[in-house]
């Protein structure tokens, strides 16, 4: 026996060696030198533009490379598409018999068939559901060529950019989710479109765009879309920004405002 080892205690016997792997998480993923950079990687500032595949935002598009973006941005054009292009209808429950009445078998064979208790029902059904799916496959390719239409100024103009495309069922608050999550510097947007009404007289903004003039943590930029009788060639446009302030700092702006 080596005289430098420790002798071995029977009561407290050596345990082998365990290499531990920790897994990388996801929220600090490991660099990876081959790996690919996103083409907003590095840039100085993340710019938003919400699109909704409708020419007030292509307007949009061609306003913020024109007025907005500076040199060593990277823009993010974010559309949220509905959860589903189909709308189904509730017909309610089925009817059925009496308690008081036992139906007959040609009775319960009529019943089963209109309630759909048989295996043309279910081809039928199933029929429906591939049906729905292609439907869904082509909206969703539609979008994404639509997207990148929309994206062609920013290519012309070499400006890097990328296409995210969510669904959710409230555009509203997907687009301040994701205005937060991707860590935006600011958001660009129509004052119309994305399922609003158009803006009135009053100068009042869309549902959409007013709330997230309200809720996003970051500036947004919201757009006009130039009218045919106030257009006249010109490409301006009106522009509504909101910078979000603090309370502390707002209460001291009303202040001194008063």
């Amino acid at each position: 026996m080596n005289p430098q080892q420790n002798p071995i205690d029977p009561d407290h016997p050596q345990l082998p060696s365990i290499k531990i792997h920790h897994p990388t998480s996801p929220r600090h993923p490991h660099h990876h030198p081959a790996a690919t950079p996103t083409p907003t990687a590095g840039a100085r500032r993340k710019i938003g533009v919400a699109v909704d595949l409708s020419d007030e935002s292509a307007y949009a598009v061609r306003w913020a490379v024109h007025h907005y973006i500076r040199p060593g941005d990277a823009v993010i054009l974010l559309h949220v598409s509905p959860t589903s292009v189909l709308f189904g209808a509730d017909w309610g429950p089925l009817p059925l018999p009496s308690p008081t009445h036992t139906p007959t078998h040609a009775q319960q064979s009529e019943l089963n068939k209109d309630s759909g208790f048989n295996s043309s029902h279910d081809d039928h059904s199933n029929d429906n559901s591939h049906k729905q799916r292609k439907l869904e496959d082509d909206f969703d390719a539609f979008t994404a060529s639509k997207a990148a239409d929309l994206a062609k100024p920013l290519k012309e103009a070499q400006i890097p950019y990328k296409i995210h495309i969510v669904k959710d069922h409230d555009m509203k608050e997907r687009l301040c989710l994701e205005v937060e999550r991707l860590g935006l510097s600011a958001m660009i947007m129509g004052s119309r479109g994305f399922g609003a009404a158009k803006r009135g007289s009053d100068g009042r903004l869309g549902s959409v765009s007013d709330y997230c003039v309200h809720h996003c943590v970051c500036p947004v930029v919201v757009v006009r879309y130039p009218e045919d009788k106030d257009d006249g060639g010109n490409d301006e446009g009106e522009v509504v920004v909101n910078v979000p302030v603090e309370e502390d700092e707002e209460e001291e702006f009303n202040r001194k405002d008063a």
